[in-house]
Parts: structure tokens; C-alpha cells; sequence
């Protein structure tokens, strides 16, 4: 039986390079290549796209040849560049792992929805929709899913600090990994956070703390048919959750210890969960994506935001979600395959 082709793109023009890479060679290691045949397209920090061998750590410096998507349906594959002509790759199937900007804020699915390949995770509206928080937040709020209060700051626009009971966090609106990110306990503190913010999204979002513990939950699936992954609880020393931002994360955080299943009576466990699924639903999510939450001392839960790519890297809460409920990141594939496919889960 001839195998799937699977391109798989990573890399990217976002912060979130390293990551995605990291993500990618991760796939690599678990994707079933009796089953499947990949073509990794790696996409540099300056957008040139490349057809490579694989997601090593010097990847560029490998062979690599000069590559597009074409949006043409006709070709529903690669355009490659070799020895000066474009030749044809066809593929069966696209698996976007992309993190932040231009890859998981509904750009890159423009162009998959015009390439005709079916690809796997959330569609350009879900994607752009849970990028930006203050519109995630907002229409979680509209179906009854409690968020925390928050501000969004326009480009040139000023928020007067008096108004805000502190402390509060300062976010880029349209980022993701902490990038940018600050927690403010002062209003003297305040302009400096916005400009941090601002180096990576000109809209800002200040949200107002809340107390209580980091949880995340794994869903996989589309509407109504969902597996759900084992909740975790991130806990930390001090600070804010910002492995993706540390020397070495493959060896641990500096401040947070992901505990999953997380250490939460069980009540709490499933209201976390189905929590996850009324987020995922009332925001279009389908292929997979997490959901994370605040858990309140008072049982009551928050929505924190939802990364519609996650990481799948060595040290990722994703996969060890999923794992913790039986499914290992090469079954994760292999029901996220089918489900770009067919609709449904095998």
C-alpha cells in the first residue's frame, strides 16, 4: 500500500521558531514512516521556505532545496526548485507545525485552505480568533465561560494606571509562549510593560490576575467527538509560567514544576475538562489544541487562552497530557491523520 504523504512545515518568521523546530523533530522521532512518507518544508527566520531532510539542529545547512505551497489547486502539493526548473510534489496531507504569528493566527491556513490540501488542526477563523485574547475572551464570555477582566491598549494608544487594581498582567494580544509578557504589582510599572508588549504586538492586553492554580487540558477532535487528556497543574515557585523562553528547558524550568495528572480533587478534574470542551466548541477549535485554565481556591474555573498548535516538543504539556491518558504522541499522529481526512476520529 503506497504510504501518505505528509508535508510538514516548520520553523518559522515568529519568536516561536526555536519551538517549532523543536516540535518538528519531535514529530519526526514518532511519526510511523511505514505508514506515512514525509516531506519537511522548514521556513527560516526570513520566510524563505526550504524542502530539507528532516528537523535536525543544523538543518539549513543541510540539503535543502528551495520550495513553495502552491495555492493552486490544480498542483495540490510543493512547487520545488531543482536544478533550475520548478518540479511537482503532490501531498496528500499538510501538518502545520507552526507556532505565533503566521502560523497558528490563521495566515498560514489562508493559504492551505487555497492549496486544496487538507491539513490538520483548527481553520483560518478558530486559528485568528484564539490568537487574539481579547476576542477569544469575549466570545468565550458570550457563551457563559468565565475570563478574567480585562483592558486591550490600540497601537498609540495610553491606559491611565490609576484605573486598574493591581497586580495585573501586561500581554502582547497576539503572541504566545510568555513572550512579551509582564506582571505588574505597581502602576509605576505599567508603561514599561506595555512597551515590552509592544515589541511583539501593537495591540496589548492587561488582564487583571487571577488567583489561583495553572491547569491545562489536551483535547483532540472535532465538534461533538473529543478525547480529552489528563488535566495538569503548573506549579511554581515564583513568577509566571516561561519554560519556552529558558536556556535549557529539556532539563527542567527554573520556577514551574508541570504536574499531570495534576494533583486536584476529582470534582475539579472534570470540571476542568468539560470546561476545555465548552472553551473548544464555542471558539470553532477542531484537529487539537490546549486549553488552559485557572482553577480557583473556590472550585470555580477560569479561561487563561488556547493554543490552537501546541508544542510538541520533549518537554511539552500537550503530549504529556495525552500520554497520561494512553495515547502516545505516534497515536496522537495517527488520530490526527485521520480525523484531517475523514472528519472523524479512528
Amino acid at each position: 500500500m503506497d504510504r501518505l504523504r505528509i508535508g510538514i512545515l516548520f520553523g518559522g518568521a515568529s519568536e516561536e521558531h526555536p519551538v517549532s523546530v523543536k516540535s518538528a523533530r519531535e514529530i519526526a522521532r514518532h511519526l510511523d514512516t511505514e505508514r506515512y512518507e514525509p516531506f519537511y518544508v522548514g521556513i527560516t527566520k526570513d520566510g524563505a521556505w526550504k524542502l530539507c531532510d528532516g528537523p535536525g539542529e543544523n538543518w539549513e545547512d543541510g540539503r535543502c532545496r528551495p520550495a513553495v505551497l502552491s495555492p493552486d489547486r490544480g498542483v495540490r502539493g510543493l512547487l520545488v526548485l531543482e536544478h533550475g526548473r520548478y518540479e511537482t510534489v503532490g501531498l496528500d496531507l499538510i501538518l502545520p507545525v507552526l507556532h505565533g504569528k503566521q502560523g497558528e493566527d490563521g495566515a498560514m491556513q489562508g493559504l492551505l485552505e487555497l492549496s486544496g490540501i487538507p491539513y490538520a488542526g483548527c481553520d483560518v477563523q478558530s486559528s485568528a480568533l484564539c490568537m487574539d485574547k481579547s476576542l477569544a475572551y469575549t466570545v468565550a464570555r458570550s457563551a457563559g465561560i468565565a475570563t478574567p477582566e480585562f483592558w486591550s491598549v490600540a497601537a498609540n494608544e495610553t491606559i491611565d494606571p490609576g484605573r486598574l487594581t493591581y497586580p495585573v498582567f501586561v500581554k502582547p494580544a497576539r503572541s504566545g509562549s510568555s513572550f512579551g509578557v509582564s506582571k505588574v504589582t505597581a502602576r509605576n510599572e505599567l508603561p514599561s510593560a506595555v512597551e515590552v508588549a509592544r515589541q511583539y504586538d501593537e495591540k496589548v492586553l492587561i488582564e487583571q490576575a487571577v488567583a489561583g492554580s495553572e491547569v491545562g487540558c489536551a483535547i483532540l477532535g472535532n465538534e461533538l467527538e473529543l478525547i480529552v487528556g489528563e488535566v495538569d497543574r503548573i506549579a511554581l515557585s515564583h513568577g509566571f509560567f516561561r519554560i519556552h523562553q529558558e536556556s535549557e528547558p529539556e532539563s527542567g524550568s527554573e520556577n514551574a514544576t508541570p504536574i499531570v495528572p495534576a494533583d486536584i480533587p476529582a470534582e475539579s478534574r472534570a470540571l476542568v475538562q468539560e470546561t476545555a470542551k465548552r472553551v473548544y466548541r464555542a471558539l470553532g477549535c477542531r484537529g487539537l489544541s490546549r486549553v488552559d485554565m485557572f482553577l480557583k481556591e473556590d472550585g470555580s474555573v477560569v479561561l487563561n487562552e488556547v493554543n490552537t498548535l501546541p508544542g510538541m516538543t520533549s518537554y511539552s504539556r500537550y503530549p504529556r497530557m495525552m500520554a497520561a491518558a494512553g495515547l502516545s504522541l505516534g497515536e496522537v499522529l495517527d488520530r490526527l491523520v485521520a480525523l484531517t481526512l475523514t472528519g472523524k476520529l479512528r
